[in-house]
């Protein structure tokens, strides 16, 4: 991208992130009309009216309403970035309020999981058609790091207000970028000791919903991007299992956190085990397996 491509684009964000941001639902439309919108897959002809309301959505993925934030407004911002729908204008004033909004208040505690989720959405869409310059896949990769690391409101699913699934949604965000091939070794090890903080988390929360296998994906397609090799990965999965800090593996069995603390680190190396064993690619096998075998021995 050239200094006069960027500063082009740079002034287009300006002006469509110009106006004062939509509440949920976004002006000029109502939970109706939404409805038929997302009965049609999103189909919205009116190019204009489409990054209108792309630009207006981010506001409801922090809404109480499970249909707003799931059905709605992250369905409608994936299903027009799959399709590729939007342009690197939208994009980019996206990836900044998605940005934004991953450090804001979040009282109900569904803000910031749904922007990484969307914003792992425009790492994608990054990923397959590059559309932002270093310092901005950078600043990504830097906040993706920095909100899965600090997640601490590990709850999941509640029949009532949906999914919150915060761990989950930065490990879908990891998993984008370390697919990314623009981002090296020094990315990729970032991205991994970010899922490592989040593997077994203080305290007496047992993951439940999923949070393990999400967790195992960016590690593996890191792995599988060959730029670290079978004896990093065997010292970071012995560092991953060890016991501290507990004295022993012994001592799991006697605190409500020793076992949390078992069950989370457990389920993440056998997800990771069996991902690794059975997909079939000789050279992720060699790199990862020795690692991963003497992991499950250390274990109880």
């Amino acid at each position: 991208m050239t200094p006069t491509t960027t500063a082009g684009l740079l002034l287009t964000v300006l002006a469509l992130a110009a106006p004062a941001r939509a509440a949920c639902p976004p002006t000029g439309w109502d939970e109706a009309a939404l409805l038929r919108l997302r009965a049609a897959k999103f189909e919205l002809p009116d190019a204009p009216a489409r990054e209108a309301l792309a630009r207006a959505l981010p506001d409801c993925l922090a809404d109480p309403r499970p249909q707003w934030r799931d059905e709605l407004a992250f369905e409608a911002l994936s299903s027009w970035m799959r399709a590729g729908k939007l342009p690197p204008a939208v994009l980019e004033v996206l990836r900044v309020d998605l940005l934004r909004r991953l450090t804001a208040d979040d009282p109900g505690g569904f803000g910031r999981p749904f922007a990484a989720l969307a914003l792992a959405e425009v790492a994608r869409v990054d990923r397959l058609k590059p559309f932002l310059v270093p310092t901005a896949r950078g600043a990504v990769l830097a906040a993706a790091v920095t909100y899965t690391a600090g997640v601490r409101d590990y709850r999941g699913f509640d029949p009532a207000q949906g999914w919150r699934h915060g761990v989950a949604h930065g490990a879908d965000l990891l998993l984008q970028l370390a697919l990314n091939p623009a981002l090296g070794r020094d990315a990729l090890e970032a991205i991994v000791a970010a899922v490592a903080s989040q593997v077994a988390p203080a305290g007496e929360h047992f993951y439940v919903y999923g949070e393990s296998e999400r967790l195992a994906r960016p590690v593996y397609y890191a792995a599988q991007r060959g730029l670290l090799d079978a004896a990093w990965w065997s010292a970071w999965l012995a560092a991953l299992v060890a016991p501290a800090p507990l004295t022993g593996w012994e001592d799991a069995f006697k605190t409500q956190a020793g076992l949390a603390r078992r069950h989370n680190t457990q389920a993440f190396v056998q997800v990771l085990y069996v991902m690794v064993r059975e997909g079939g690619n000789e050279a992720q096998q060699q790199r990862l397996l020795p690692g991963l075998q003497a992991a499950l021995k250390v274990l109880p």
